[in-house]
């Protein structure tokens, strides 16, 4: 297990991205189910500039599932470094790794208009398909 790894080339993008959100200042709470058929539920997800939005993560499923938001060519590269190293735990603000069964939550606030993914980046689960997508209006 490796601990304290390098995300720095992700936190280039915060301001594209959003930042952390104080809890105090949630604007609305959206749930997220993580799923074994590589898929989260709901896949697309609306919120305003300026949001700050409690996400309610679940992973559904019988293997680890994390939720990572960020870039997609960003999290591409991030993920395939992931395949080199699977045994890699997260602990960064924008990023939640799940035990099956487990539930947790994760504050995020989108600071600016645009499209920021979501993305499992458990060694090949991106890949098959657990991405989404945060349109920011």
């Amino acid at each position: 297990m490796m601990q304290g790894h390098d995300m720095s080339s992700m936190k280039k993008s915060n301001s594209a991205m959003g930042q952390p959100g104080d809890p105090a200042k949630v604007t609305q709470t959206i749930e997220i189910v993580m799923e074994d058929t590589m898929r989260f539920t709901p896949g697309e997800i609306n919120v305003k500039a300026g949001d700050t939005v409690r996400f309610l993560i679940k992973n559904s499923g019988k293997v680890p599932h994390e939720m990572v938001i960020g870039l997609a060519d960003e999290m591409r590269a991030h993920a395939a470094m992931m395949q080199k190293m699977p045994g890699m735990k997260h602990a960064e603000p924008n990023m939640i790794s799940l035990n099956p069964g487990q539930k947790s939550g994760l504050v995020w606030q989108f600071t600016q208009a645009g499209t920021v993914d979501f993305a499992c980046l458990v060694a090949g689960h991106m890949e098959a398909g657990m991405i989404g997508k945060v349109k920011v209006g």
